[in-house]
């Protein structure tokens, strides 16, 4: 189906900056810099600028980043790693293929990010870190996740896959744990034409540790010190990127200007809960996630009317079929359960217009009052 007012568009981000994107690929063929080489080494050093730290490990993509984090601080069988019951996969399915035992925490039924209160109750013997997620562009309380992991000597890897330049209470996202993960899929705030993933952090040891492990175990070619994985950002994403990251700090005013819009529109109509963006947190807006009773039936009415939505996730992960060998119930993740059923991403993006924002307004409007 084509909408009218897709949930992102691409092509039109595309367009706007076609020139700069065209050529550097053509540079990358050229040069025949396709693996690694001056492009990718260009785009790591850009991004931990950006994001304020010392080293940036490129990956192929955000769910490799995850994995190759743990790799490199040595998860293991036995070991025991904390994430939100919301999220995406990724988040969860990578602390298995680490080798340890995934324990899922409930998360704030406002924010979606896990809940700081709940956390401190999934920590034993075995624990040895956690995995918040920034959920939609949402920042988590790391402070009082640090607090609770510096207490407990756990490590933390901040999931930033949606969440590139949030802040919390000032300071960016990525910037608390030892080490951060990003994906760059197409949709993502900065997202490049295929896949795409990065690690950073500020730690000499660590980052060349993954940076061996996502290259077959060495640093240069034949120079084999352990058993890896191939996990590379290849030179022509490496480049789409580099174009792009310049860009990112007005698409994510846009975005936040949009968001603001929406709240205004939406916060009078009756049944519609707008996300809330909690105390001291810059949210990015990587999705807009409003709430309603009939979701599915709001849905579809949008669609009908042109506009398209997702759902961000339909079913919270203790609740997966993957999952199913934990045999957890709703009553262990009351907000997780309770969201997944409402929960529904309309259209944000930076390219959105105004117009376009007051007509998925006005659809939900008409639905609301139809109901």
């Amino acid at each position: 189906m084509n909408f009218k007012i897709p949930s992102v568009d691409l092509y039109e981000q595309y367009l706007n900056i076609q020139g700069e994107i065209d050529s550097v690929i053509k540079d990358v063929i050229k040069s025949s810099s396709f693996i690694r080489g001056p492009y990718v080494d260009n785009f790591e050093k850009m991004f931990a600028q950006i994001m304020e730290r010392k080293y940036c490990v490129s990956c192929a993509n955000g769910t490799d980043s995850l994995y190759i984090a743990m790799r490199a601080l040595d998860v293991g069988p036995g070991d025991e790693v904390i994430v939100p019951a919301h999220s995406w996969i990724s988040t969860a399915e990578t602390v298995t293929q680490a080798g340890a035992n995934i324990v899922f925490c409930d998360v704030d039924k406002e924010t979606f990010t896990i809940d700081p209160a709940a956390l401190e109750s999934k920590i034993t013997t075995k624990t040895v870190g956690v995995i918040p997620v920034h959920l939609y562009g949402q920042p988590a309380n790391m402070h009082k996740i640090m607090d609770i992991a510096d207490r407990n000597k756990l490590w933390v890897i901040e999931d930033c896959a949606q969440a590139h330049l949030a802040r919390c209470n000032g300071k960016l996202v990525g910037t608390f744990g030892i080490a951060a993960s990003y994906s760059f899929y197409p949709g993502k705030n900065l997202g490049a034409m295929g896949d795409a993933g990065a690690i950073t952090t500020n730690d000499e040891f660590l980052a060349d540790k993954m940076a061996m492990f996502a290259r077959h175990g060495g640093l240069k070619k034949g120079e084999h010190k352990i058993e890896g994985i191939n996990s590379r950002l290849d030179g022509i994403q490496a480049a789409i990127l580099s174009v792009k990251l310049p860009h990112l700090l007005n698409w994510t005013k846009l975005r936040q200007s949009h968001a603001s819009r929406y709240a205004k529109m939406l916060s009078p109509i009756k049944k519609i809960t707008v996300p809330k963006v909690a105390e001291e947190m810059e949210h990015v807006w990587h999705l807009y996630v409003v709430k309603h009773e009939k979701r599915d039936e709001l849905a579809k009415y949008l669609n009908s009317r042109g506009i398209q939505t997702t759902i961000n996730y339909p079913v919270a992960l203790p609740f997966l079929r993957a999952y199913a060998r934990f045999q957890h119930i709703p009553e262990e993740f009351p907000n997780a359960h309770f969201n997944q059923s409402r929960i529904l991403s309309i259209p944000i993006y930076p390219e959105l217009t105004y117009e376009k924002i007051d007509q998925v307004v006005e659809a939900i409007d008409s639905y609301c009052k139809l109901k």
